[in-house]
């Protein structure tokens, strides 16, 4: 149930996605308290992007989940920069995280809803 989709105009080699999305899974299934089998991880490098008129690396990340709070993204927010950070070497000031709330009626899911 929990989404979350980076977007960046850096390249990133196979591998390291992979190891990204990896920590990434479990970042955000330890932070909302989620299973982890319901989290999905998705990385779409190399794209044209441009943040502040300028085309040094930068991200876009969304995060969607069923009965996701206001009270919690702040430290989603925290950590998921630091993980971009840490792993990926783009800065925090170059980072968008949008957060959506997602109703369970409008979430499929093995052939169904939430």
């Amino acid at each position: 149930m929990p989404l979350f989709k980076l977007s960046t105009n850096k390249s990133i080699d196979s591998q390291k996605q992979q190891e990204f999305l990896q920590k990434a899974s479990s970042l955000i299934a330890e932070k909302l308290g989620k299973n982890e089998q319901y989290v999905m991880t998705l990385c779409v490098p190399g794209l044209p992007m441009t943040f502040s008129g300028k085309e040094e690396h930068c991200a876009y990340c969304e995060l969607k989940s069923i009965g996701l709070q206001p009270n919690q993204t702040p430290v989603l927010s925290k950590a998921i920069s630091l993980l971009i950070e840490e792993e990926l070497n783009i800065p925090s000031e170059r980072i968008y995280i949008e957060f959506s709330n997602a109703e369970r009626a409008y979430w499929g899911w093995n052939k169904s809803t939430f």
